[in-house]
């Protein structure tokens, strides 16, 4: 198979998180107008329960089937990730979605697991120590040989991966990188990553003279794509644009700005004649089902098999990216992954076709929403004139801010900046979340280099407070929407 950038967007939707009693016609005699009419009572779309039938072999029961337990499954990571904190070995889904599995380093962590009614396995190493292994093999990446394509992360098997083509010294690469043996597994593969660029998908958009790519997922003022489509500076048309942000190699992200005139909404094109909406971006568990989509091959479904990959191109490592067996070709790249309404990834690249099958990457959309400090469109809206109030609750402070989150998403305060304390004393910070979400809050300090977390409320509640005793320098609050979307008001003191 050949492994390549992929060029395009649009979107697919299936539904996580959301439970219905769905019939179709030939099962239950019901023209296609009342399962249209129940889709749609539910935010479902038929044409993307259709899609995941078809790929992953399911009827619709079963489909229905497969999506509750995987809605389950996103709850109970959730929960479980912040709770076991350094003990946390991973998580995945079984084959047929009927299990849900969550690692741990420590025997005394099982019943928190059990409680959560996920499967708990004691695992040699925690997702931190692994993400601390693959980092070196990203940091030695330049030196990693032509017939390594890439390499992620096994929770399953606790272990990393590292592919390996005819003839390539993999285990060179592996001790040259400072990695320990026993912690990789080498894997033969046939994936041979090549850059397609002169390609359309989903809603098309061009580069430059001619080249042409998708668009990804809209965000405030413009939408986000793959990096490899354009650099910072180029210009499109249809709509009309400029690349304010790219980064590619090491990333495969990009935010267009668009110009006045073009609405972003919502929305993503369903290749069906209609929309579907976006409604957040919460991650989805290993081993969850998602959905492609792009002008080249439509809709395709498969499932995510590791987060945190590495793919080598020819133009070098890519990082932190979704490993799905997804299909897609040419002209699909920069386009949207989708699990039920909530935004995973664009479409980086992948090896193989939707003939045979194949295996595709995606840059996580939560990534570029934080790099470029990007709200995303949900609910196929057009954006507000200004942040709506949060939700109250933070008063007798100095200062007040407001702003909205998408689930995964940060915000920097005061105004996307900071502040300067020019003396010694106390800072104290509160933050209002939407009820029912986990909103986070983190205080920061300039250390001359970089800004380093001094502070930190982050229970699982909605709201959080902090205080810290510090010297004069110079300050700022992050805002994390750990889980959930909605409005936040912050208060906040200092000396």
């Amino acid at each position: 198979m050949n492994r390549r950038l992929l060029f395009a967007s649009a979107a697919a939707t299936l539904t996580l998180g959301i439970t219905v009693a769905l019939t179709y016609p030939a099962a239950a005699g019901q023209s296609p107008d009342a399962a249209t009419d129940a889709a749609t009572a539910a935010g479902i779309s038929p044409q993307v329960l259709q899609a995941l039938s078809r790929d992953l072999k399911l009827d619709p029961a079963g489909v229905q089937a497969r999506l509750a337990e995987e809605a389950k499954a996103g709850k109970a990571d959730l929960s479980l990730r912040k709770s076991l904190g350094a003990t946390y070995g991973g998580a995945w889904l079984s084959a047929d979605a009927k299990t849900f599995t969550v690692g741990v380093t420590s025997q005394a962590q099982a019943d928190k697991v059990r409680a959560a009614g996920a499967t708990p396995q004691l695992v040699a190493r925690s997702l931190a120590q692994l993400d601390a292994l693959k980092d070196r093999l990203d940091a030695n990446a330049a030196k990693a040989p032509k017939a390594v394509p890439g390499w992620y992360i096994d929770v399953a098997a606790n272990q990393i991966v590292v592919l390996a083509r005819a003839g390539a010294d993999a285990k060179g690469f592996i001790k040259q990188s400072g990695v320990d043996a026993s912690a990789v597994r080498i894997e033969a593969s046939t994936e041979n990553p090549v850059p397609l660029i002169d390609v359309i998908g989903g809603n098309a958009y061009y580069i430059g003279s001619g080249s042409r790519c998708s668009v990804g997922f809209p965000v405030s003022g413009g939408f986000v794509t793959a990096g490899h489509c354009g650099t910072t500076g180029s210009t499109t048309t249809q709509p009309s644009g400029t690349f304010r942000g790219s980064s590619f190699p090491g990333n495969d992200y990009a935010w267009v700005q668009v110009a006045s005139g073009n609405t972003p909404r919502g929305l993503v094109n369903n290749y069906s004649g209609g929309t579907v909406t976006v409604s957040g971006s919460t991650d989805a568990a290993i081993g969850a089902s998602v959905c492609r989509s792009g002008s080249t091959t439509g809709w395709h479904c498969g499932t995510i098999q590791a987060r945190n990959a590495s793919v080598t191109y020819s133009q070098g490592t890519v990082s932190g990216l979704i490993r799905t067996n997804v299909c897609a070709e040419p002209g699909d790249s920069g386009g949207s992954l989708i699990a039920g309404n909530q935004a995973q990834g664009v479409t980086s690249g992948g090896s193989g076709n939707c003939s045979s099958g194949g295996t595709t990457y995606f840059q996580p959309v939560n990534e570029i929403l934080s790099a470029y400090s990007l709200t995303l469109m949900t609910g196929g809206s057009t954006p507000p004139s200004s942040p709506p109030p949060g939700g109250g609750g933070c008063t007798g402070y100095e200062f007040s801010r407001s702003g909205s989150l998408s689930s995964g998403g940060s915000a920097y305060q005061p105004d996307n900046s900071y502040y300067q304390s020019t003396t010694s004393g106390t800072h104290r910070g509160c933050l209002a979340g939407p009820s029912g979400t986990d909103f986070d809050l983190y205080l920061q300090k300039w250390n001359g280099s970089a800004w380093a977390n001094v502070a930190q409320g982050a229970t699982s509640s909605s709201s959080e407070t902090l205080t810290y005793s510090g010297t004069a320098g110079y300050y700022r609050y992050r805002v994390h929407a750990y889980s959930g979307s909605g409005s936040y008001s912050l208060g906040f003191t200092n000396p």
